[in-house]
């Protein structure tokens, strides 16, 4: 059995992927492969998993990417809500908004000279900035990179000056006081950051974070899904498993339909903000 991960080996998909993937090996005594296929922001292996056939051997490592890119890219060669079936969540990430003090009023007294990092267009760090910006009404130069690692990099050289990066990546630089937080992205308080305020309470309905779970090919027998679902939900409230999966975040047990309309309503979110800044893939 094989799980598709749409990006490369070390990402928080890939790493998210491999214990449960080892879990589900465990359980089902079955050899289970983590297939890494990167490209075009997720899709070149979300399609490969389309047309794999429905009999539960290939899996979809879903991620915040595939609730952005159903309106981000306009000629996908399939519907992923209607092609992919939800099996089960596994986490939602917690990101943190790293920036200079009192942010708000010094983007708007200078607007177009905060440079805001991203992972990539169209990524979560990215929708999570432009979801700021649309508002807030504050004006912020977007500035992508290729992955999380390089645009952290230029964050602590000081080439950019605001990040909407996973907790998990930049943690150890907040506690160190190497770069300030300023509030994480999520609806509720992060217990690996406990007195970093959320950016909703200074920006009322602010929520942004990035899903992932774990998918099949449409059709797949619904016995297998529900079997794949009780076995995923068992993984992420093991506490090892859980330990190495929340990564900052929060776990996601629940059922197939919980996980189908979490995606449904995340997709529909940032289709909004898609279109509000105008964004287009690379």
């Amino acid at each position: 059995m094989r799980i598709v991960v749409t990006f490369p080996a070390g990402s928080t998909s890939d790493i998210l992927a491999r214990p449960m993937a080892q879990w589900l090996q465990e359980r089902l005594d079955q050899p289970f492969v983590i297939d890494n296929r990167p490209g075009a922001g997720g899709t070149i292996g979300t399609e490969a998993v389309v047309r794999a056939s429905p009999d539960g051997y290939t899996l979809l490592l879903i991620s915040g990417a595939h609730t952005v890119n159903a309106t981000l890219y306009d000629k996908l060669s399939f519907n992923f809500i209607h092609d992919i079936a939800p099996v089960a969540g596994i986490s939602r990430e917690t990101g943190a908004m790293v920036v200079v003090p009192e942010f708000i009023a010094y983007a708007k007294a200078n607007p177009g000279k905060i440079n805001m990092a991203s992972a990539g267009i169209g990524a979560s760090t990215h929708v999570a900035g432009e979801l700021f910006k649309m508002m807030t009404g504050v004006n912020m130069v977007h500035v992508p990179y290729r992955g999380s690692p390089p645009a952290l990099t230029d964050l602590l050289g000081g080439q950019v000056q605001v990040y909407f990066g996973p907790i998990a990546g930049s943690i150890e630089y907040v506690r160190a006081g190497t770069l300030r937080a300023l509030a994480v992205t999520t609806a509720k308080r992060s217990e690996a950051l406990p007195d970093l305020p959320t950016v909703g309470e200074f920006v009322p309905g602010y929520e942004a974070s990035a899903v992932w779970g774990v998918g099949a090919p449409r059709n797949t027998p619904a016995e297998i899904v529900d079997k794949l679902n009780k076995e995923i939900n068992a993984g992420v409230t093991d506490p090892k498993i859980k330990a190495r999966l929340e990564l900052g975040g929060t776990v996601l047990p629940g059922s197939p339909t919980d996980f189908g309309k979490l995606i449904a309503d995340e997709t529909e979110k940032w289709g909004k903000v898609v279109k509000f800044a105008n964004i287009k893939p690379e």
